[in-house]
C-alpha cells in the first residue's frame, strides 16, 4: 500500500511539472522563420539586407551622425511587421543639459502624434540628468557613457525614431544600434510601447504629481523614472513620505492600488540610499545637494487596465514635529498631515485647512507634513493603439531650468 501511495505520488509530481513548465524553455535554441533580423546603424539605416558599410569600401566609414542645434535625425523609419529589441545610443556630450535638450521620439504605424516624446536621459533612466553606471531588467549604462534600452516594442505596420536637438548648440558626435527584427505576422493581443515626461519645478501643497496623467485604452502600465530636486526651505527633512497611487478603470476620487511611503513603493525603506536591482533601484541619492532619482519597472507585478490609468506621487515629507514647527513659523509653504504618536497616526490634515503645530495638545513625534518640490516624472507603459491622449512634451527651456548641476 505504502509503494502504491508513493507511486502515486510520484505521477502526480511528474504531470504538475509537466503542466507548470514554461512554454518557452526552448525558445533559445528554436529556429523562427517567420523572424527577419535588422540593425539600423549610421552605416546601415534601417538595415537593408546587404547594404552596410558602403561609404568607406567595406571599411569604418560612418559610425555616427552629428546632431546641429535645431536639427532633428532619423534613427529608423522602416514599414512592415516587426518588433524592436533594443536600442544602443552614445553622444559626445552626456551634460546634464544636453541629456534634457535632446528630444527622443518614437513613431508607430505612420501615426503623425509620438507615442514617445521624451527628453534623451530621461528616457533611458538617467533622472535629473545625472549618469550612472547601471543595469536593471529595461535599461543599461555600462560605464556612464551609453544608453541601452531592452524594452520589447512590437509595431504592426511601421516604426519610426527620431532624435531632435533643442539645447542651442550642435552636438557632434550620435552614434546609435537599433536592433529589430521583420515579422510575417502581427498577433492581436500585441500592445504599442509610450512613454510620457513631464516635471513641474514646485509643486502645489496638499496636491498630488502626476507621474502619468490619466491615459485613455487598454493596457498595462510599465513603471516610471523620477526625479527630486528636493526644496532647500525644507532643511535637513526627508521628502519621500508620499505615497504613489494608481487610478484603475472606474477609480474617480480613490485608487485602487495605494503604497505607503516613496521608498517603499521602490522595495527600500526607512530613507533611500543609492542601489540598483532588476525591478527597482535609486540612482541618484545626495544629501548634499538635495537631489534623488529612483526608478520602479513593474515586470514581474503586472498593472493592466481595461479603460483608463492615472498614477500620481503624494508630495509629502516628513520630520520631527520641532524641526516641522522651525519650518512652519519660518513661513515655509507646508501643510501638516499626521504626527506618528508611539505608532498611533494622530490624523491632521482637512482641505483648506492648516493646522498650526504649536497648537496645545499635540503630541511630540515624527510629523508628516504636504510640501513643494522640484519632481519630474518618466512613465513606461503598453496601449492598445499606437496613438494616446496625453500633452506635448514641454519646451526645452523649460526641461532644463534650476537643474541643480553646479
Amino acid at each position: 500500500m505504502k509503494r502504491f501511495l508513493l507511486a502515486a505520488l510520484v505521477l502526480l509530481t511528474c504531470c504538475t511539472e509537466k503542466k507548470t513548465a514554461p512554454p518557452e524553455s526552448g525558445a533559445l535554441y528554436k529556429f523562427d522563420k517567420k523572424a527577419h533580423t535588422r540593425w539600423s546603424s549610421p552605416e546601415n539605416i534601417n538595415g537593408e539586407p546587404g547594404n552596410g558599410g558602403k561609404e568607406n569600401d567595406g571599411g569604418k566609414g560612418h559610425p555616427f551622425d552629428p546632431i546641429k542645434a535645431g536639427q532633428t535625425i532619423t534613427l529608423l523609419d522602416v514599414k512592415g511587421t516587426g518588433l524592436i529589441t533594443r536600442m544602443w545610443i552614445t553622444v559626445a556630450d552626456r551634460s546634464a543639459v544636453m541629456l534634457r535638450s535632446l528630444k527622443f521620439e518614437i513613431y508607430w504605424d505612420g501615426s503623425s502624434k509620438p507615442a514617445v516624446s521624451v527628453p534623451f536621459g530621461d528616457f533611458f533612466s538617467v533622472g535629473l540628468g545625472r549618469t550612472a553606471a547601471f543595469h536593471n531588467e529595461f535599461f543599461a549604462n555600462p560605464e556612464g557613457r551609453s544608453f541601452q534600452c531592452f524594452i520589447p516594442m512590437p509595431f504592426k505596420s511601421g516604426a519610426r525614431i527620431t532624435i531632435t536637438n533643442e539645447s542651442g548648440k550642435d552636438l557632434s558626435h550620435c552614434f546609435y544600434d537599433i536592433d529589430y527584427q521583420l515579422n510575417d505576422e502581427w498577433n492581436a493581443d500585441n500592445m504599442y510601447f509610450h512613454a510620457y515626461w513631464s516635471r513641474d519645478t514646485a509643486t502645489t501643497v496638499g496636491k498630488d504629481f502626476e507621474m502619468l496623467p490619466e491615459v485613455a485604452g487598454n493596457g498595462r502600465y510599465l513603471g516610471a523614472t523620477v526625479g527630486v530636486n528636493a526644496n532647500l526651505a525644507y532643511l535637513k527633512s526627508w521628502w519621500g513620505e508620499g505615497e504613489v497611487k494608481i487610478y484603475l478603470d472606474s477609480d474617480t476620487g480613490y485608487p485602487t492600488l495605494n503604497g505607503t511611503g516613496t521608498e517603499d513603493y521602490i522595495g527600500t525603506g526607512w530613507g533611500q540610499g543609492a542601489y540598483a536591482t532588476s525591478f527597482a533601484g535609486c540612482l541618484v541619492a545626495d544629501n548634499e545637494r538635495k537631489q534623488w532619482s529612483f526608478y520602479r519597472l513593474h515586470v514581474p507585478d503586472p498593472v493592466y487596465f481595461s479603460d483608463k490609468c492615472r498614477v500620481a506621487l503624494q508630495q509629502i515629507g516628513g520630520d520631527a514635529k520641532a524641526e516641522v514647527l522651525k519650518m512652519q513659523k519660518a513661513g515655509a509653504k507646508l501643510a501638516p498631515v499626521t504626527i506618528d504618536a508611539g505608532g498611533q497616526m494622530l490624523k491632521l490634515y482637512k482641505k483648506g485647512h492648516v493646522v498650526k503645530l504649536d497648537s496645545a495638545g499635540l503630541p511630540d513625534g515624527w510629523t508628516n507634513f504636504y510640501r513643494s518640490d522640484d519632481v519630474s516624472a518618466t512613465a513606461y507603459f503598453y496601449l492598445g493603439t499606437p496613438e494616446n491622449n496625453l500633452p506635448s512634451l514641454q519646451p526645452a527651456a523649460y526641461r532644463t531650468t534650476k537643474l541643480r548641476i553646479e
